[in-house]
């Protein structure tokens, strides 16, 4: 590989009009076909397999025209202090916003709170039902302006209007601190290289690569169906990653010139040794973001390959892009060792000879093995801690900022309805095959109606051939508790019963309901998904490591940096440690898809560290140092790099805690936190530590499997015979001179 990989970064230093040409012409086709796709809708949500979804797909079949999908509303209204709803101004101002809010075109039904009894026991707050033939992200902008036009007229009468559901539903925004994080990012890589120019080349090639792949999602959003949340992962992601492997192959062409190469030949070997890095390292978080396919819930399946495919566009970039414009930069980019003049004069960075921060580290670490081991693990297991009260569920209105008038009308209705009423079960009754369809109905209500943390029970609904019916179940508990998943559970056992005496089947569903079976299946998922992923990549790592003790150590490693990272996630978002200085307003259970999702990502990207640095021990091990020195001198060419590469993607997974969505300020936050450890304490402390208990152990390979797996040269070695070559054919052609 490192061969084939020398020969395609000299092709595009040579060649870099053509290379450069190409990835511009494919970000305006990519631009191009973003701005003429039609606007996206809402990512449909299913989850295959779930007792919610065959209840929302037999309502749809059974209640043609309900619109199942489309957009609600919920105006909620507060009379002022000292009146009631019913009170005959207030009255009439409500009975006008129900008649304008019907006018609207998108409109299905609209109900009166006073013909519907939506109106609280003590009388003082009263809400009614929007219903539209549209999803929130379909709806047009006239639909949005009337609902919060006749919101604010029933406002300036009087009363206290708010309005929830996801009819206004809004793109979210991830607000200033991303910008702040691709700063920081720049900043790092001039202080990392000395130098304006081979700094902006990796932030240049992590745009262009990002900008591909996130026009592209746009461009496909309708067609595929993905959501707001797909193409800001990718960014998220992308951007990371791509910084970070085109940041590896610069710093390795710096290091080539350094040793006295010239620039076309530096950016061959660059490419072929740092490259072949990047190939693995990029292999292994697409396996991971890939594997998400596993959890068969179609909306996680579309992120993880929208992500994976903006990765593998940044590895191509790396491979391409960065030796193209290494070509255009000429001699403004320094050897090693030197800064630029506008930065340094030209002048040497440092002494020659003098140990370098990563060189001492290392020795520290090599002296001091199983005190450093200790004391890691130690410090992550703590961390942990607080990942065995880990709560999973999906964020509601209740987690909105309380800013917004959707978690207002949340609040609203909690106090006027109580907590349960957030979150209504959905109870379908198929009674299709039952002989006596009423009575079944009957029997259902009634036993729904004498479990333990139930509050009202609506009388059934039938569809037109009287076959099936709906009953709306109102827990005591908010839809994110644990007694409110009980209840569930228990009207899901009441149904076995049920169906023995009337051949009635009782299905839940309902977004509580769903929330629950979603969580449900993830855990199912997660064991056989860690089982899969964290499998195939110690196979690669296997190959590119030739040893068995090391990707299994990466391995436990990443356990402990997952673990600890989850650990830090609940002690801010659900305990509420720091929440203010991170921007949340609500703390409550974290995001179901949080831990599959921190595993399939913290995995691909701890992988980059472990390939990126231990590569380097293993070149200089196979070249004939000690397993000690070995250890030092891959911390000498590396440490600096990583810990720029890992601050950087602290940075920028750090700018998305700004968003106004909980899911993104979740998902940065927990991949911030979780890159922090693994590079700073498991990569940086534990795996040298590790390594130098071990010795030569370390990278014991059966001969066995030696011979059967494939030689994919990381080390480049093919480099070193081909130099091997020239010299032998020079001092042939000086012979042949004499």
């Amino acid at each position: 590989m490192a061969t084939f990989l020398y020969k395609l970064g000299r092709f595009a230093f040579r060649r870099r009009h053509f290379v450069a040409l190409m990835w511009v012409a494919l970000l305006t086709l990519a631009g191009v076909g973003a701005a003429s796709a039609p606007v996206a809708g809402a990512s449909s949500f299913s989850i295959p397999g779930t007792e919610a979804q065959k209840a929302f797909d037999l309502l749809e079949s059974r209640f043609p025209g309900m619109s199942a999908d489309g957009a609600t509303a919920r105006v909620v209204f507060k009379a002022p202090e000292g009146e009631k709803m019913a009170d005959k101004d207030n009255k009439a101002t409500v009975e006008k916003t129900v008649k304008v809010l019907r006018t609207g075109s998108e409109v299905t039904s609209v109900d009166d709170p006073f013909a519907t009894h939506t109106v609280s026991k003590d009388g003082s707050v009263a809400y009614t039902s929007v219903k539209y033939k549209v999803s929130g992200m379909e709806l047009e902008d006239s639909s949005k302006d009337a609902l919060e036009s006749a919101a604010q007229d029933a406002r300036d009468a009087g009363l206290t209007v708010e309005v929830g559901g996801d009819a206004l539903q809004a793109t979210p925004e991830t607000g200033s601190t991303e910008v702040i994080g691709i700063a920081i990012a720049a900043v790092v890589l001039v202080i990392t290289f000395g130098s304006l120019i081979a700094a902006g080349l990796p932030l240049l090639t992590a745009l262009i690569g990002v900008g591909i792949g996130v026009s592209t999602i746009t461009a496909l959003a309708s067609a595929l169906d993905l959501g707001s949340t797909t193409s800001t992962l990718a960014m998220m992601i992308g951007l990371a990653v791509g910084i970070d492997y085109a940041l590896f192959i610069v710093s390795r062409y710096r290091a080539e010139l350094a040793e006295g190469r010239e620039r076309e030949e530096a950016a061959g070997r660059a490419v072929g040794t740092a490259g072949s890095a990047v190939v693995f390292a990029g292999l292994t978080v697409v396996i991971a973001l890939v594997g998400l396919s596993v959890v068969n819930i179609p909306m996680l399946t579309k992120m993880g390959v929208a992500a994976a495919g903006t990765v593998a566009i940044a590895v191509l970039i790396a491979l391409t892009m960065i030796p193209a414009l290494l070509g255009y930069a000429g001699r403004r980019v320094q050897p090693a060792g030197k800064k630029s003049r506008l930065l340094g004069g030209g002048r040497a960075a440092k002494k020659e000879g003098k140990p370098n921060m990563g060189t001492r580290w290392a020795s520290f670490v090599v002296r001091r093995p199983l005190a450093v081991l200790l004391l890691g693990v130690i410090g992550l297991g703590a961390a942990a801690l607080p990942a065995t009260s880990l709560e999973l569920g999906l964020p509601d209105d209740g987690s909105q900022p309380t800013s917004t008038t959707q978690r207002r009308a949340y609040d609203l209705l909690s106090d006027g309805f109580g907590p349960g009423f957030n979150g209504p079960l959905m109870i379908v009754v198929d009674a299709k095959a039952s002989d006596a369809p009423k009575a079944a109905f009957t029997k259902v209500t009634d036993e729904i109606k004498g479990l333990k943390g139930v509050v009202s029970v609506s009388p059934a609904v039938p569809n037109k051939s009287g076959d099936t019916a709906m009953i709306t179940v109102v827990p005591d508990s908010k839809p994110s508790s644990v007694k409110t998943e009980d209840l569930v559970h228990s009207i899901r056992g009441t149904g076995g019963e049920i169906k023995a005496d009337t051949d009635a089947t009782v299905l839940v569903t309902g977004s509580t309901a769903m929330n629950i079976d979603f969580s449900q299946k993830l855990n199912d998922a997660l064991i056989p998904y860690l089982a899969l992923v964290v499998g195939l990549a110690f196979l690669l790592l296997i190959v590119v490591f030739r040893s068995i003790l090391v990707p299994l150590k990466a391995a436990l490693g990443f356990l402990l940096s997952v673990m600890a990272a989850l650990g830090a996630v609940v002690a801010v978002f659900q305990w509420g440690w720091l929440s203010g200085l991170m921007g949340v307003e609500e703390t409550g259970p974290i995001m179901s898809m949080m831990p599959i999702f921190m595993v399939g990502v913290v995995f691909g990207l701890a992988m980059d560290y472990e390939v990126f640095l231990v590569t380097r021990m293993r070149e200089a091990y196979v070249h004939g140092e000690k397993p000690s020195q070995a250890i030092v001198t891959g911390f000498r060419h590396g440490a600096r790099v990583v810990t720029a590469a890992a601050v950087i993607m602290i940075a920028v997974f750090s700018g998305f805690i700004g968003s106004s969505e909980s899911m993104i300020k979740m998902i940065g936050f927990g991949l911030a936190i979780a890159v922090f450890f693994d590079a700073f304490v498991v990569r940086m402390a534990i795996v040298p530590a590790v390594l130098a208990l071990l010795g030569k152990r370390a990278w014991w390979l059966p001969k066995w499997l030696d011979r059967a797996l494939p030689n994919v040269d990381v080390e480049g070695e093919g480099l070193r015979a081909l130099d091997e070559k020239r010299r032998d054919g020079d001092e042939d052609r000086e012979l042949a001179h004499v």
